[in-house]
């Protein structure tokens, strides 16, 4: 009875301390492997998730962006304009009449004419298109032909829109859109934003004849002539 007291309580001991090498036994190199391969794995796929995300978010910013569908005579303009100045080395002559900032006036008189009063909207948008005009201008409304002109021109603190007219206000709504996503716009207001663009645009191809040089001026050298490349 002693020697299977013994023999039982020697088989507990040993269990006990079988479990406890188990538990305490050193993984293989094949075990360490396999859970690094996991733990890379899930690191790759938490990667991916955060690029999917990102990638997202760069579609959801590309479907707000603001879309200016320009008429198509005054897409016709633009092709003319750059034909004036890269195929005929012309350049617009300044200062223009009307200058942006009488056509901006004659839209909202035509608006208050039309809508029997001055409304806040409009006059917000017609100051929004006069401030991206003067701060746009020399950055990236511009042929690099057109330069030298603007050097000249536009002297101390005159503003563009009091210079430039409808051929270089219409080069503003083709970046217009590059422009606003910049800005954090409500998707209700963003559509009444596009509706206002677009009956400006309407306004400016009724009056095209008016408002658009029907020739550039060649009298003066351009900057830039005879060369092939252009900006």
């Amino acid at each position: 009875m002693k020697q299977q007291a013994l023999d039982k309580k020697q088989g507990v001991d040993k269990n006990t301390k079988s479990g406890r090498s188990a538990q305490t036994k050193p993984k293989s190199s094949s075990d360490a492997k396999a859970e690094k391969e996991d733990h890379k794995n899930n690191v790759t796929k938490g990667k991916k998730r955060k690029n999917d995300l990102g990638a997202e978010k760069d579609t959801v910013s590309l479907e707000k962006l603001v879309k200016i569908q320009i008429p198509p005579t005054l897409r016709k303009q633009l092709v003319d304009d750059w034909e004036f100045i890269f195929q005929q080395d012309k350049l617009v002559k300044l200062p223009r009449s009307p200058t942006v900032d009488d056509i901006l006036q004659k839209y909202l008189d035509y608006r208050t004419k039309k809508d029997g009063k001055v409304t806040d909207p409009v006059g917000e948008v017609l100051k929004g298109i006069r401030c991206y005009f003067d701060k746009a201008l020399p950055v990236m409304l511009l042929y690099k032909k057109e330069r030298k002109q603007y050097q000249e021109t536009v002297l101390g603190d005159v503003s563009p829109s009091t210079i430039y007219g409808a051929e270089h206000l219409l080069r503003l709504f083709v970046k217009l859109p590059e422009l606003l996503a910049y800005v954090n716009i409500e998707e209700e207001t963003q559509t009444r934003l596009q509706q206002k663009l677009l009956d400006f645009l309407k306004f400016l191809q009724k009056n095209q004849s008016t408002f658009f040089l029907s020739a550039y001026d060649g009298s003066k050298s351009v900057e830039g002539k005879g060369k092939g490349k252009h900006d």
